[in-house]
């Protein structure tokens, strides 16, 4: 479906969130950054303290240990969750009537869980891609390309 004027357009990727609008038609897309937002990866000596854990086998005389926390993913998880936050509160707050969500695909997963019934409902365009460090022009050609392949051929 085509990206209407005042559609809504999140991209993120667990670090960094940008919210845009569509200032253009469906033919021209025309985004304008309406809100950011970037976290600094902090370092794992500041995530963990301690090593994995370990288990002792009852069968054997060795130890087995646990699968270390992956600290990295939890904090990238938690910042999509937030994003779907504020996009649950703007669909609430009746903010927009289309979304467009460009995200790496494990990010966007997240995202999907965590969307509300009536954001969900209004997700025009979803794009399994990072995109969060690029031009706006070229997150502007990504959707029209996306959004024009779904439109019926004549």
């Amino acid at each position: 479906m085509p990206l209407a004027n005042n559609a809504l357009v999140l991209v993120t990727d667990g670090r960094k969130t940008l919210f845009f609008r569509n200032h253009g038609d469906i033919n021209q897309i025309d985004l304008r950054t309406e809100a950011h937002d970037e976290r600094q990866d902090a370092s794992d000596a500041e995530m963990k303290t301690d090593g994995p854990g370990s288990v002792r086998q009852s069968a054997s005389s060795g130890r087995s240990t646990y699968e270390e926390t992956d600290f990295h993913q939890l904090e990238e998880d938690r910042w999509a969750k937030t994003a779907a936050e504020e996009v649950n509160k703007r669909a609430l707050a009746h903010d927009f009537t289309a979304l467009a969500i460009i995200a790496p695909p494990k990010t966007l997963g997240e995202l999907r869980k965590k969307l509300h019934k009536e954001a969900a409902r209004r997700v025009v365009c979803e794009i399994a891609k990072e995109m969060s460090g690029r031009p706006i022009a070229d997150i502007e050609s990504m959707i029209l390309d996306e959004t024009l392949a779904e439109l019926p051929r004549a």
